[in-house]
C-alpha cells in the first residue's frame, strides 16, 4: 500500500480530472438500478395486471437510463485516459530526471535494458493500477452498496441469501493477495532481464555477427525468454485457480437467489417481477465483485512495478551543493593534492596522486592498461568522488563548484566518441545549444570535419544514425572534437582520442586536437607516445601511483618505464612501416 500512497501526490495535481472521472462514474453507476426496476414493473404491472399503456413509458425510461449510463461512460473513459496519461508523464519525467542525477557508479551496476523497463513499462503499470483502481474500485464498491441497499428495501431475506457468498469471495481475495507479491516480483524481474539481454544483443549485433555467435546468443535469449515464460505461467496458474473459483461462488449465489426466490413466489406470495428484479440485481451485485478481483490482480502487478520505480527514486542523487561559480571565471589551473581513490574498500585504485597543471599546459598520462589513468580524469569531472586529498581548480576545491559549473568548464573527447541518433547539428549543439550554423561550420573546419559533412545529403541536418553508425570512427571523432570546440571550455580531457584510427586519419585528428588544445589546460591519455612528446609534463602511472614525471627527453634519459614504452612503440612503428613496404 505504501507504494500507492507515494503516487497519490502525482494524482492530486489534477483534481478537476479526478473529480470529473469519479462524477461520471458515480452518476453512471446510479443508472444501474433503473433497468431491474423497470423490468419488475413491466412483469408485475404491465403483464400480470394487463396495463399496456404503461409499457411504452417504462421502455422509454429504460432506454434513457442506458443512454445516460453509456454516454457518461464514454465521457469517463476520455477523462480517465487524459488523467492517467498526465500522471504517467509526470512520474516518468521525474524518474528520468532523477536517473540523470544519479552518480556514474550507480550505472556501473545496472543493465540499460532493466532501466528502460522500469522507465517505460513499470511506470505505466503502477499508474494504471492506481488510477483504474481508484475509479473502478470506487465505482464497484458504490455499485455494491447501491444494489444491496435497493435489494434490502424489497426483501431482507433474499438480500441475505445474495450476500452469503461474499465472505467466501473476500477470503479468496485475501488468500490470493497474500501469496501474490513474490509471483509478480519474479515476473517483473524476468521481463526486465529479457529486455536487458535484448538491448545488449541489438546494440552488439555487429560483434555477434563478427564472432558468429548467433546460435549462442539465441540460446541465451531463449533461456531468458523461458524464465519469463515460467514466471508468467506461475502468475497465470494462480489466476486460473482464483478467478474461476470466484466466478463459481458468484454463480452459486445466483442459484441460491433463484431457488429461494422461486420458493417465496410459490409459498409466500412474492411477486414474480420482484424475483426477476432480484436476479438482475444479483448480476449487478456480483459483476463489481468480479471487477474487484480483476483489480486485485492489477494491484499486485502494479505493486511489484511500483517497488521497482521507487527503488530508483530512493537512490541518492548527486548533490550540487557547490557555490555555483561561473565557468567563465575558470582559468584552468589544476592541482591534485595527495589524492587517493577506491571503488571498493578492498581495492585501492589511486594512491597519493599529486600533480600541478598551470593554465594552458598539456599534461600527458601514460602507463599500462589498468594503471589508473582514466580514473584520474574521472575524479576531475566528479564522475566519482575521491576519498582522500583534494583537487583544486584555480586554487579552489572542485567541491566548492557546483557539478553543473564544474563540468561546464571541461570538455572531453574519448576513444569511443558517442554521437546521438540525430543530425550532425543536433550533436554539435550539445556543446553550445544556441550555436548558429556559421559557428558550427567554423568548428567543423577547425576539426577537419567540414569536408565529409558537406558530402552528406543534407549537410549539417543529415542523420548520423544510432551511435553515429553512418560515420566512420575517424569522422565521429572529428565531430566530437568540433562539439568540444563549440563548448570552448578552459579545461580539456583527451582519453585515447586517436587510438582507434589509421595513420592518415590520426594526422587529421591530431591537427584538429592541436587547434582544440590551444590556450587550454589539457589532460591527454594516449598509448601512442608520439601524441604526447611535446607535453609540458608527462606523468607515468603504474598500479595507481605516479612513478615517473618530466618531459619526454628527461624520461628517455631516465631509462625507466616511459623509456621502455617508447622503445616498444618505436619497434611497433618500424614493424608497421616494414609491413606496408
Amino acid at each position: 500500500m505504501n507504494v500507492f500512497l507515494r503516487v497519490l501526490p502525482y494524482v492530486r495535481r489534477y483534481p478537476a480530472l479526478a473529480f470529473g472521472t469519479l462524477a461520471c462514474a458515480v452518476v453512471g453507476t446510479l443508472m444501474v438500478i433503473v433497468f431491474p426496476t423497470v423490468t419488475q414493473y413491466i412483469i408485475d404491472e404491465v403483464i400480470r395486471k394487463n396495463q399496456p399503456q404503461m409499457l411504452l413509458p417504462l421502455v422509454a425510461i429504460g432506454l434513457a437510463s442506458f443512454v445516460a449510463q453509456d454516454g457518461l461512460n464514454g465521457i469517463r473513459i476520455i477523462l480517465n485516459n487524459s488523467f492517467e496519461q498526465r500522471v504517467i508523464f509526470d512520474l516518468r519525467s521525474e524518474l528520468y530526471a532523477h536517473i540523470q542525477l544519479l552518480p556514474l557508479k550507480w550505472f556501473d551496476n545496472r543493465a540499460t535494458g532493466d532501466i528502460m523497463t522500469r522507465l517505460i513499462e513499470d511506470v505505466t503499470s503502477v499508474e494504471r493500477v492506481l488510477i483504474d483502481g481508484i475509479e473502478q474500485g470506487s465505482v464497484s464498491i458504490l455499485q455494491i452498496l447501491i444494489v444491496s441497499s435497493v435489494m434490502l428495501a424489497y426483501s431482507w431475506e433474499l438480500t441475505l441469501v445474495a450476500l452469503l457468498p461474499i465472505p467466501l469471495l473476500a477470503a479468496g481475495a485475501l488468500a490470493y493477495t497474500l501469496t501474490a507479491r513474490s509471483r509478480y516480483r519474479q515476473h517483473r524481474k524476468a521481463a526486465s532481464a529479457l529486455n536487458a539481454l535484448l538491448h545488449d544483443n541489438i546494440a552488439g549485433i555487429r560483434q555477434i555477427k563478427t564472432y558468429t555467435s548467433e546460435q549462442r546468443e539465441h540460446a541465451r535469449f531463449d533461456s531468458a525468454s523461458e524464465a519469463l515464460r515460467q514466471a508468467s505461467l506461475i502468475v497465470m496458474r494462480a489466476w486460473a485457480i482464483y478467478n474461476p473459483s470466484m466466478n463459481f461462488l458468484s454463480s452459486v449465489g445466483m442459484l441460491l437467489i433463484t431457488g429461494y426466490g422461486a420458493y417465496r413466489v410459490l409459498h409466500s406470495g412474492m411477486e414474480l417481477g420482484v424475483l426477476v428484479m432480484f436476479i438482475v440485481f444479483a448480476k449487478l451485485l456480483y459483476d463489481p465483485v468480479g471487477r474487484l478481483h480483476q483489480l486485485n490482480q492489477l494491484f499486485q502487478s502494479g505493486r511489484a512495478a511500483g517497488e521497482r520505480v521507487f527503488e530508483i527514486l530512493d537512490e541518492p542523487a548527486e548533490t550540487d551543493e557547490g557555490a555555483g561559480n561561473s565557468s567563465a571565471l575558470v582559468k584552468g589551473e589544476v592541482e591534485y593534492r595527495h589524492v587517493s581513490f577506491s571503488y571498493t574498500e578492498e581495492r585501492q585504485i589511486l594512491k597519493n596522486i599529486s600533480l600541478h597543471a598551470r593554465a594552458g599546459e598539456m599534461i600527458a598520462l601514460v602507463g599500462t592498461t589498468g594503471a589508473g589513468k582514466s580514473t584520474v580524469i574521472n575524479l576531475l569531472t566528479r564522475f566519482y568522488e575521491y576519498g582522500e586529498g583534494d583537487i583544486l581548480i584555480d586554487g579552489r576545491s572542485i567541491r566548492d563548484f557546483s557539478r553543473h559549473d564544474l563540468r561546464k568548464s571541461i570538455a572531453m573527447v574519448t576513444q569511443e566518441s558517442f554521437l546521438f541518433n540525430g543530425t550532425t547539428a543536433e550533436n554539435l549543439r550539445m556543446g553550445k545549444p544556441d550555436a548558429t550554423e556559421d559557428e558550427m561550420w567554423q568548428a567543423l573546419e577547425a576539426a577537419n570535419a567540414a569536408e565529409f559533412i558537406r558530402r552528406m545529403p543534407e549537410g549539417l541536418h543529415s542523420a548520423v544514425g544510432e551511435r553515429g553508425i553512418k560515420l566512420s570512427v575517424g569522422e565521429k571523432q572529428r565531430v566530437s572534437i568540433a562539439r568540444a570546440l563549440l563548448k570552448n571550455p578552459p579545461i580539456l580531457i583527451l582519453d585515447e582520442a586517436t587510438a582507434s584510427v589509421d595513420t592518415a586519419t590520426e594526422r587529421l585528428i591530431q591537427e584538429a586536437l592541436d587547434r582544440l588544445m590551444t590556450n587550454r589546460t589539457s589532460f591527454v591519455i594516449a598509448h601512442r607516445l608520439s601524441t604526447v612528446r611535446h607535453a609540458d609534463q608527462i606523468l607515468v602511472l603504474d598500479r595507481g601511483q605516479i612513478v615517473e614525471r618530466g618531459k619526454h627527453a628527461e624520461l628517455i634519459d631516465l631509462g625507466g618505464i616511459y623509456a621502455r614504452l617508447s622503445r616498444l612503440m618505436e619497434d611497433d612503428a618500424s614493424l608497421n612501416e616494414a609491413t606496408r613496404d
